[in-house]
């Protein structure tokens, strides 16, 4: 049995649903904090069971007769992310898994600027302790997170951010997928593996292509650090996490997201979604 954790959220959710489509039903487990936001999965004959990262004997619970088990990184940015992961971890070993998969990110390194690269150097150490065949899905930055970080560009035709760097923006509707692919496959891949879109860009690049697709002039401005906090907090986000997004552009210009690897759309089979696809969706949505 394949169980998946965080199966009611947008990534391991639609990762459920591809699994669905390769093996049967009876196969797959999902275990989840409210089980009444999986019963459509449960009507279609997955098990589902409440587990929460929080509840080490409901997670073991969660996990029992598993052979695989795939662990979404906790996104709390206030809790003690390496803490419940460390909980997760030792629940899948508990109940015998025999390999944990882990929702991680690209770049993965104790130094970095970036929390949650540090949470997932941290998450790694413990799996590589574990005693346990472990894979840890080093995901590309999520595409859709730049429906915030560009600002209102189409309003305004100014894409107005700190200094960045190339990003490997990557679907997250392609991560999940290539995570039931690995879970279903026979095809074993041990320790971290890189899924990326094939190309990494930079908001430059970004504001040439939405010229280019909108038949609008829309620049690039370089802000100060500081006064994009304070533009952010002026547009009504609160300080905090505005000051928790800012080093993701010290990350960015130190080159920390520039990788790119060509296993997502081996795995795919077709090329992976780029920048210039969401784009386009926003713009024609």
């Amino acid at each position: 049995m394949i169980v998946v954790t965080g199966a009611t959220g947008a990534l391991n959710g639609a990762t459920v649903e591809h699994l669905l489509k390769r093996i049967p039903a009876a196969e797959i487990g999902v275990s989840v904090r409210d089980v009444a936001k999986a019963q459509h999965f449960a009507d279609r004959g997955v098990r589902v069971r409440r587990g929460s990262y929080d509840d080490p004997a409901a997670l073991r619970e969660s996990f029992e007769g598993t052979d695989q088990v795939l662990l979404v990184s906790q996104n709390d940015p206030h809790g003690d992310g390496v803490g419940l992961h460390r909980t997760a971890i030792e629940a899948a070993v508990a109940a015998g898994a025999r390999r944990i998969l882990y929702t991680g990110h690209q770049n993965v390194r104790s130094d970095s600027p970036f929390a949650p690269a540090r949470e997932h150097a941290a998450t790694e150490a413990l799996l590589a302790d574990s005693g346990t065949a472990w894979t840890s899905l080093r995901n590309g930055f999520y595409a859709h997170s730049l429906d915030r970080l560009l600002g209102p560009w189409r309003q305004t035709g100014v894409i107005a951010a700190p200094a960045d760097g190339p990003v490997s923006w990557t679907d997250r509707a392609d991560e999940a997928e290539a995570a039931a692919i690995i879970l279903a496959g026979r095809r074993p891949f041990d320790g971290p593996v890189t899924l990326t879109a094939r190309r990494a860009v930079t908001f430059d690049d970004i504001a040439t292509t939405a010229t280019q697709i909108t038949g609008r002039d829309i620049r690039r401005v370089v802000v100060d650090d500081e006064q994009w906090i304070a533009d952010q907090v002026a547009a009504g986000t609160p300080e905090s996490m505005a000051r928790m997004l800012l080093p993701f552009f010290e990350a960015a210009r130190g080159g920390h997201f520039t990788q790119v690897d060509p296993l997502l759309a081996e795995l795919l089979g077709r090329e992976p979604r780029t920048v210039t696809d969401l784009l386009t969706d926003r713009v024609t949505a």
